[in-house]
């Protein structure tokens, strides 16, 4: 197996186990009485973010040279997300899921970012592919992801903005 795919199959793994994460975190928030919105919207992102994996694979050669640069930006996106996911803690999940009782979360780089974890999946949906010098990739998938994201963050203020002044 050469070096692309190898990436590949650690970037697909890596998602794989944030679900498994988000799930659970999901389960405890519903539980204590948490409500989900925007739900019309997650499947696309399930779709888009398969899509946008199966893309790249459906474009690798074994033999494909790595962008070293692409890839460090991509690594270093990486250390954003874990930042997002710890910051959030038992928040932390891949839906907009609201426990109007909790305060929002300031902490990490929410301190300083609206919405860092939109920023941080921006950079990746250009960063990986064009590791691997797929630029047609990376620019169809940016203006699809930034579309629904667009979409996604609206829903989001909407549904937060009532505890944003607490």
């Amino acid at each position: 197996m050469r070096l692309p795919l190898i990436i590949l199959v650690l970037v697909a793994l890596q998602r794989l186990a944030e679900l498994m994460l988000a799930r659970r975190n999901e389960a405890r928030l519903l539980a204590r009485g948490g409500v989900e919105h925007g739900r019309g919207h997650y499947r696309l992102f399930v779709i888009l973010h398969g899509a946008w994996l199966l893309a790249i694979l459906a474009q690798l050669d074994s033999e494909q040279a790595v962008n070293w640069l692409w890839l460090a930006l991509f690594m270093l996106l990486q250390a954003g997300r874990a930042w997002v996911i710890a910051s959030l803690g038992p928040f932390w999940t891949t839906r907009i899921i609201t426990l109007d009782r909790a305060p929002l979360v300031r902490r990490g780089p929410y301190r300083w970012v609206r919405h860092p974890n939109y920023w941080v999946v921006a950079g990746e949906i250009i960063a990986l592919p064009m590791a691997f010098g797929q630029i047609a990739t990376a620019a169809v998938f940016t203006v699809l992801s930034g579309a629904l994201t667009l979409w996604r963050i609206r829903t989001e203020d909407r549904v937060l903005a009532p505890r944003r002044n607490r």
